[in-house]
């Protein structure tokens, strides 16, 4: 089996018209991940091989992270009075943008440079550079003493330290 990164770059970067369906193809039966990107860096990362990952995006740009089960894309409506499409565009992501768990980024709109989109978040309305984007379209500037990009930081804790922070979560729960 082809592994995630070579099959989204075969699917997002051949020229090779057959071979692209054929990567998108496994990317969806293999992950259940599909991308269509007018413009993509070649340096966006997916955390967890993207999996559940949906991205129709106008533009992503430069040090991108994104992690599983996100959505992004348009959400056009029809107006039955003018019989018009309204809200037509996907989003642009702006860089160093980091995209938790399960949001959702949909419409027309602009996520500014070295933004955190948090988990569950689901956004339709433009986020500022340098900020923190939670719950339904709220966001906040974004603490500069913090790394912008949680998962592929360079001093990741080690697995011992993980267990022992997750050992003292269970003594919490059978303290109460």
């Amino acid at each position: 089996m082809t592994d995630f990164k070579t099959l989204l770059n075969i699917n997002c970067f051949s020229s090779d018209s057959e071979a692209q369906k054929l990567a998108a193809d496994q990317l969806q039966s293999n992950y259940n991940f599909e991308i269509t990107c007018l413009h993509l860096d070649k340096s966006i990362q997916f955390a967890h091989n993207g999996k559940g990952c949906t991205i129709a995006a106008a533009k992503i740009c430069e040090d991108v992270v994104i992690f599983q089960n996100v959505t992004i894309g348009a959400n056009q409506t029809y107006n039955h009075i003018t019989h018009q499409w309204e809200n037509l565009g996907n989003p642009v992501i702006g860089k160093g943008v980091v995209i938790a768990d399960g949001a959702k980024v949909v419409g027309p709109i602009i996520v500014g440079d070295h933004s955190i989109i948090g988990t569950g978040a689901i956004i339709t309305k433009d986020v500022p550079a340098n900020s923190i984007a939670y719950g339904v379209n709220k966001f906040k500037p974004r603490d500069p003493n913090y790394s912008h990009s949680p998962v592929f930081y360079k001093d990741m804790p080690h697995a011992p330290e993980i267990i022992a922070a997750c050992e003292d979560v269970i003594t919490r729960y059978n303290r109460q």
